[in-house]
């Protein structure tokens, strides 16, 4: 470890903050970017944040039941020993304040907040190439003149509202979920309608039912959902994870997904039903995303896959107790887990209480929302409060929100016109020195983010250290590997099911006009770990460094 940081300094050029590097985004993947940077490399750096602290996601995401799907004990940074022993989580599945406290322990303990610019949003980043630089400026007035951009704007973070007539009259409430008040929302006598049937409002639906006077659900795509099975961590079990963190985080390095679990190495297709529906009740009794690491073709044979599809429809209609709304709730148009599949705590039994209906939006779509309700083709809902759980621009809308130009003032938003396309999800071809954290391309929202998120920045500091140590400027992607690398991502997906939910955020296809193009690596975290290896032990095949 290094402790030579250089400090950041001021220029006459456009009064703009000089700087080696410069992070956007302080969640986990800025965190993690600027210790390695500012501590191990001696950089001068800052991370700029919109937020007015750290967390990123688990800032924004505050809504009813905001929980994580990966299990606490692989959901944290496990770069460091030390963090791994002083902290320990209350649940199986932490909840969203958990995590923002454990995240605001990790930025305190290695003192991060200092080079931390909060309340602070990029409006724009155009490259320079006569000094090689990125001219970065925010929404605040100021510039910063940076030779290294790394953008950590996560893949979840670009609110999505639909566009519904009439919105702007509605005479009650509305919130969406990815940006909900700090200081919550009182659903107590209130009646409530909640767009959208994703992993955010299987959370949602259960915590807010409890409380509001009436929940009406409007599902336009029917969603499968495992139980999560949330418990308290045991004493014994909080024990076994600290005396055992090298080896799950070994483990972890050995999986397709970055979970601490394997897939299992028996296929559906070969296995005879009785014993095939005993695996699958003992899945669906522990509960969790390794119900979909029952079996290994699962996700590749369409046989396979729609008899774990079938299980876990036939529990959809045995929970639910209206024949009619369990038959909607159960009329799921895609392959298991080939969208995200979601973990629940008592979603589908919410459908079992008096004060929560389901309205079918596939059958009458929602024609617009009036002054005291939302009017679909053949009725109208009265609702005092509504809840848009509809998800986010994924992906490339974080990116795409900011105004980023590369060599010649070319805009990488006209470079993705037609979909992302870059270089191993790290480097767009055109934008030299810009490093892009769990881009599109990369396995990212496939994974266990925080692993995932650990293996790009690692690589990144390894090539920047890289480029100093061999008096290296400048390195960008070529637009050959580009070609190669897209061809690559899209074989890999269609090795699986994943494009057959063609209404998936996957693909963008919940973003009206937004080309539909499968975005993130399916070939696995393991596979993808080697070739980023690989290409550095090649001289950073694929990239032109000068």
């Amino acid at each position: 470890m290094t402790n030579v940081v250089t400090a950041p300094h001021h220029t006459d050029a456009g009064n703009a903050t000089e700087l080696d590097a410069l992070v956007i985004g302080a969640g986990f993947a800025g965190l993690y970017q600027l210790l390695c940077l500012r501590d191990r490399l001696g950089l001068s750096v800052k991370a700029l944040e919109a937020a007015d602290g750290v967390g990123g996601t688990w800032y924004w995401n505050r809504y009813p039941g905001a929980r994580c799907d990966s299990e606490s004990h692989v959901y944290w940074y496990t770069f460091s020993p030390e963090l791994m022993r002083e902290w320990e989580w209350s649940e199986r599945y932490p909840g969203q304040a958990e995590i923002l406290r454990y995240l605001n322990f990790a930025a305190d303990k290695f003192d991060l907040k200092r080079d931390i610019q909060f309340n602070t949003r990029v409006t724009a980043a155009h490259y320079d190439a006569a000094a090689n630089r990125w001219r970065v400026r925010t929404d605040t007035g100021e510039n910063f003149s940076a030779r290294f951009l790394i953008t950590a704007v996560g893949c979840l973070s670009t609110a999505n509202v639909p566009n519904i007539p009439g919105l702007q009259d509605f005479k009650g409430d509305w919130y969406h979920t990815g940006q909900w008040p700090h200081d919550g929302v009182d659903f107590t006598g209130k009646r409530v309608g909640m767009i959208g049937t994703g992993s955010t409002a299987i959370q949602a639906a259960p915590v807010i039912a409890a409380q509001a006077k009436h929940l009406t659900v409007f599902q336009r795509t029917a969603n499968y959902s495992v139980p999560a099975r949330n418990v308290p961590l045991t004493p014994e079990f909080k024990q076994y994870v600290k005396q055992n963190a090298a080896e799950i985080r070994a483990l972890t390095h050995q999986t397709y997904n970055g979970m601490a679990f394997k897939v299992s190495e028996v296929k559906a297709v070969d296995t005879p039903s009785e014993e095939r529906e005993k695996i699958y009740e003992q899945a669906w009794e522990r509960g969790g995303l390794q119900f979909r690491a029952s079996f290994q073709d699962m996700l590749v044979s369409q046989e396979a896959n729609n008899t774990a599809a079938d299980f876990i429809k036939r529990k959809i209609r045995s929970i639910v107790k209206d024949p009619e709304t369990a038959a909607i709730l159960s009329d799921i148009d895609h392959p298991y887990a080939a969208k995200r599949p979601p973990i629940d705590t008592d979603y589908f039994e919410t459908f079992n209480r008096a004060n929560v209906s389901l309205v079918n939006v596939k059958a009458a779509p929602i024609e617009c929302i009036s002054e005291t309700g939302i009017r679909t083709t053949d009725a109208e809902y009265p609702v005092d409060i509504i809840v848009f759980a509809t998800g986010f621009d994924a992906m490339t809308g974080p990116l795409l929100r900011m105004d980023i130009r590369g060599r010649d003032g070319v805009a990488l938003k006209e470079v993705w016109e037609e979909g992302p396309r870059n270089y191993l999800g790290l480097q767009v071809a055109g934008f030299p020195n810009l490093f892009t954290i769990t881009g599109p391309g990369s396995p990212s929202v496939l994974c266990n983010m925080p692993v995932a998120i650990e293996q790009h920045v690692d690589w990144i500091t390894d090539c920047i250290r890289h480029m100093r140590a061999q008096g290296l400027e400048r390195i960008e992607a070529r637009p050959e590997a580009v070609e190669k690398w897209v061809v690559e991502v899209n074989e890999a997906a269609h090795r699986t099911l994943l494009p057959r939910a063609t209404h998936s955020w996957y693909l963008g296809a919940n973003i009206p006009g937004k080309p539909r193009v499968f975005m993130p690596y399916a070939g696995g975290l393991v596979r993808y770990r080697e070739i980023c290896q690989t290409v550095a032990a090649e001289g950073y095949e694929g990239f032109t460094l000068s």
